[in-house]
């Protein structure tokens, strides 16, 4: 691992040379490359200097030891040298991590799809819920919402919303929320008092970028319509609705958020592009049933990831066997918690493989 971390000092102080070169000042295209190549490397550089520092500090103070015969100076030398031994585990343990490989998407933006599962008027008002707790979350994160489509029962439950979260580093934080949510609790339509578990399913696809996915115009079939649901006389009167058909794969995206026909096809062709990026990966991956489908499974409680019990204020992440408390919190967009615990692991998981 230190032979590995040396040459990427080395590449790091090339680099720089590089871009110090007058002819390379005036290669705006060249210049960015290096650019980027050094902002992806530096973070671990920095560390690594920092932990050849240590090692250099430790071996003045062991130094000390074997020549110093003052016993105070001896013992400040003894204490110093155990200091440094923690600070160089510490600084270890991060190098560990940092070469990790990096999920090229982190700094996407991502759409996400939440749907009422299992448990009925219930499922579809805690579907609402995650919404409202992840668009709150996404404000604390300073990130955009956008929604794309949603669709509501007569009640007020959505059956159905998908969303776009825009904020570099969306699917970084976003990807551990893919999967099936559990709801434990009394609804209000329950007379009894009696406890229903309920679930909806949670689907987080990184944002496909144009330079990614050509569709051919003649490929699509387009269809415009009326608007449904709230959104004042607008919406029943003009036709700005519009529903995306790719003909050779039979996707169908529908978007009509939007007071505007064009923004709301700009909506539902970034979906529809996002789809299909999504199922040539997973071809490629050689996998059975498009990752979306793999992160929330058929909506049965059985396939939880995560379960929200409001009578004992808790919440349990099944993936890491976690237990938090404080609900209501959580609920107000209080993630990070849960998300950095989640991501420690899978990150643990991954050094794992990699020292294998």
């Amino acid at each position: 691992m230190l032979d590995r971390l040396a040459q990427l000092e080395k590449r790091f102080n090339d680099i720089e040379l590089e871009m110090a070169n007058p002819d390379i000042v005036s290669n705006v295209k060249r210049l960015q490359e290096l650019a980027q190549e050094r902002s992806g490397i530096q973070d671990v550089v920095t560390l690594y200097r920092q932990y050849k520092s240590t090692e250099k500090q430790m071996e003045e103070a062991r130094a000390m030891l074997d020549t110093e015969t003052d016993e105070e100076m001896r013992g400040m030398a003894k204490q110093e040298l155990m200091s440094l031994q923690t600070n160089l585990e510490s600084l270890l343990a991060s190098l560990k991590t940092a070469l990790l490989p990096r999920d090229p998407n982190d700094d996407r933006d991502v759409i996400v799809e939440i749907r009422a599962g299992a448990g009925g008027d219930e499922a579809g008002l805690f579907a609402g819920e995650l919404f409202r707790m992840y668009s709150r979350y996404a404000l604390t994160r300073g990130w955009n919402i956008e929604v794309i489509d949603r669709n509501e029962s007569a009640i007020g439950s959505i059956k159905e919303i998908i969303f776009e979260v825009k904020g570099k580093g969306a699917f970084s934080r976003f990807k551990y929320e893919r999967g099936v949510h559990r709801v434990q609790r009394v609804p209000s339509t329950e007379s009894g008092g009696r406890i229903h578990t309920s679930t909806a399913t949670v689907a987080v696809l990184p944002e496909a970028k144009d330079v990614e996915v050509d569709v051919n115009p003649g490929d699509l079939r387009i269809d415009i319509f009326h608007s449904g649901g709230a959104g004042g006389q607008n919406v029943n009167k003009v036709s700005t609705a519009v529903r995306l058909t790719h003909l050779p794969t039979g996707l169908v995206v529908v978007c009509q958020d939007e007071r505007s026909q064009l923004r709301n096809r700009q909506k539902a062709m970034a979906v529809l592009k996002t789809r299909l990026l999504d199922a040539e990966r997973t071809r490629q991956e050689g996998e059975i049933s498009a990752e979306r489908r793999g992160q929330v499974g058929t909506g049965e409680r059985s396939e939880k990831i995560r379960t929200y019990n409001f009578p004992q204020d808790r919440v349990t992440d099944h993936r890491i066997g976690i237990t938090m408390h404080n609900l209501p919190k959580i609920m107000e967009g209080g993630l990070d918690d849960l998300i950095d615990a989640v991501a420690a692991s899978e990150q643990a998981k991954a050094l794992e493989s990699e020292l294998v």
